[in-house]
């Protein structure tokens, strides 16, 4: 290697070296903090009387009723929304990838709610869809001579999962429409020619040119799907009782709501560590799919 080669890997070392010793700090930081405060027994509402726990709280946390029910609920959400945003995202990129007049306009349309922030996602389902007195769903159903369902009350987890997947079919519909627009029309229009039907085309054709994005979409939303948070927050608040409290949402009632530092810590180490392990699952599941050529 030249001097001048030396000269300018050692210049780029040095200019890039303050941004990674930030990222450093920045990350390192907040994640020692809540290593600390997860073996201290530290309440809020008595902060003098404090003192080391060692793993009491990752103990506490882990073997209560309301962790399982909370890791329970939040498979249920995160599989539930998976299946939706995959399923519709397939079929509603095939339908729009047919030339039609508007097609433009449909596309945007259709992916514009990916750009909502998710807790007035969240207001604008709670107070002008599922209203059980002045919502939109609630109208329909006095339309038609039908009781409107108080959905927060009756459904909850299935109001959460519809707000959820509302905001992350777009996403699906975006990277599947952006894939299908790769495929070899000449190798879809010979086998139309052959007299293959649209069913067969979409299964033998379609479908496998799909696998890629749909693994990429099921990786990319389970690793966002796991912190969900504002969507509960702002709707259910956890209830009725624990109906839709997921890992996050238990954590946050630790931390703010029971003012418990270690056990919210301890919790948020431990939802560090799930939502690693999924990761972990899913590129040893759809990684190799992936790097194939």
């Amino acid at each position: 290697m030249s001097e001048v080669a030396r000269e300018s890997r050692r210049a780029g070392r040095l200019t890039a070296s303050p941004a990674i010793l930030l990222l450093l700090v920045w990350m390192i930081v907040p994640l020692a903090m809540t290593l600390y405060f997860s073996t201290q027994n530290y309440v809020l509402l008595d902060p003098d009387n404090r003192s080391f726990a060692g793993l009491e709280n990752f103990s506490y946390f882990l073997s209560s009723d309301s962790f399982l029910n909370s890791l329970w609920v939040t498979l249920k959400l995160v599989g539930s929304v998976l299946a939706i945003t995959v399923v519709l995202g397939v079929l509603i990129s095939v339908l729009v990838d047919a030339q039609f007049p508007g097609q433009g306009v449909v596309r945007m349309m259709l992916i514009s709610p990916f750009f909502i922030m998710p807790t007035v996602s969240a207001l604008v389902w709670k107070n002008l869809l599922m209203n059980p007195v002045s919502g939109l769903f609630a109208w329909l159903f006095q339309l038609v001579g039908l009781t409107p369902i108080n959905w927060f009350s009756d459904w909850p987890l299935l109001s959460v999962v519809t707000i959820v997947s509302w905001e992350w079919l777009p996403f699906a519909i975006l990277i599947f429409v952006t894939s299908l627009q790769s495929m070899d029309q000449e190798q879809k229009e010979a086998a139309q020619m052959d007299g293959a039907t649209p069913v067969s085309v979409f299964r033998y054709l379609t479908l496998p040119h799909l696998a890629r994005p749909i693994a990429v979409v099921v990786m990319v939303e389970a690793i966002f799907l796991l912190n969900i948070f504002a969507e509960i927050f702002t709707t259910t608040s956890g209830g009725p009782g624990d109906a839709t409290t997921n890992v996050p949402y238990l954590v946050y009632t630790q931390a703010l709501l029971e003012f418990d530092v270690g056990t919210a810590s301890a919790g948020g180490l431990v939802a560090v560590v799930l939502a690693n392990v999924v990761a972990a699952v899913l590129l040893k599941v759809f990684g190799k799919s992936l790097t194939q050529a």
